[in-house]
C-alpha cells in the first residue's frame, strides 16, 4: 500500500531511469536527501511504503541533481546488495514506472486516484481498479554435453552473449514458453526443462523465471530479427557475458 511520505520509513531511493542516486562518497541516501531533492523538483513523484520499508522519489534526468550526488546503475545495486535490499529498490523502480504510465482510466478517461487499502489505483467515476502490471518472462540456459548455448541479441546495446529469453504468451505454461522460445529463436528442440529461480527485473515490469534445459535435436537456425549470433561454448571459455546483478549471470556461471 502506498503512503504519503511524512517521515523516514527505512531505505531511501532516488531513481533516474535505469539508475539510482548515491551521495558523492558512494554512501546511501537518507530521508532528508529525498526531502531536499523533492524541494528542488516539486513535480517529481514521491511516495513511501511503510510495510516494505522504503521511500522513493523519481527524477527525470541527471541534470536535476545538485552537487554532492552521483548515479550508478540499478543493476550494479543488485550485484552488490542482498536480496531484500534489491527487492525494495526493484519494487520502488517498478511502481514509479507504473504510476507514471497509469494515470487515467482506460474505460472513461477520468484521472485515477491511489487506493488507501491496496497497491492499486482506482477510477472515482466508474470504480474500475488498476493493479501494477507484471510481465512474466522465461530465461533459459541450454546445455549440450559440456557446452552451453549462448546468443548475442539484436536489441541489446552491449556486445555480450547471454541466455535465450522471452515473454510468456497467453495460455502458455512457463515450460511451454521455454520450448517455444528456444525453437523460434534458435531452431532446436530441448528436453528436461528445470526451474532454477526468479528475479524481478523492473525495466519496466518483468518477472524473470529462470530455467535450464538439455539439447534434444535440431541444428542452430537463428531468428535474425532476434539474434545476431549464437553458438555452443565451454563454460570455462565463454565470450563476454552479462556482469553480476542479473539472473542470466547466475545461470551461466552455475550459481543457481
Amino acid at each position: 500500500m502506498l503512503n504519503n511520505p511524512q517521515c523516514s520509513v527505512g531505505d531511501s531511493f532516488v531513481v533516474i531511469g535505469r539508475d539510482f542516486v548515491q551521495k558523492e562518497d558512494g554512501s546511501n541516501l537518507n530521508f532528508q536527501d529525498l526531502l531536499n531533492l523533492k524541494r528542488l523538483n516539486p513535480d517529481a513523484d514521491f511516495f513511501s511504503e511503510v510495510e516494505n520499508g522504503f521511500s522513493t522519489l523519481e527524477l527525470s534526468d541527471k541534470d536535476s541533481l545538485p552537487s554532492g550526488y552521483k548515479t550508478d546503475t540499478i543493476r550494479s545495486f543488485f550485484a552488490q546488495n542482498d536480496e531484500e535490499s534489491s527487492f525494495r529498490l526493484a519494487r520502488a523502480r517498478a511502481l514509479l514506472s507504473w504510476r507514471k504510465n497509469m494515470r487515467y482510466c482506460s474505460c472513461c478517461g477520468t484521472q485515477l486516484e491511489d487506493s488507501a487499502d491496496t497497491t492499486s489505483r482506482f477510477c472515482p467515476n466508474c470504480k474500475k481498479i488498476y493493479f501494477p502490471r507484471i510481465e512474466p518472462c522465461i530465461i533459459v540456459l541450454v546445455s549440450r554435453g559440456n557446452k552451453v548455448l549462448l546468443a548475442r541479441h539484436v536489441q541489446r546495446n552491449q556486445d555480450v552473449y547471454t541466455c535465450i529469453a522471452g515473454f510468456i504468451e497467453v495460455g502458455e505454461t512457463a515450460e511451454h514458453a521455454v520450448r517455444r522460445e528456444i525453437f523460434e529463436e534458435a531452431g532446436i528442440h530441448v528436453k528436461n526443462v528445470q526451474y532454477r529461480g526468479s528475479q524481478s527485473w523492473p525495466f519496466p515490469d518483468q518477472l524473470m523465471l529462470a530455467f535450464t534445459a538439455e539439447y534434444e535435436s535440431g541444428e542452430l537456425n537463428l531468428q535474425e530479427d532476434e539474434l545476431s549470433d549464437a553458438g555452443w561454448f565451454d563454460r570455462e571459455n565463454c565470450p563476454a557475458t552479462p556482469m553480476p546483478g542479473s539472473i542470466a549471470y547466475r545461470l551461466i556461471h552455475g550459481l543457481i
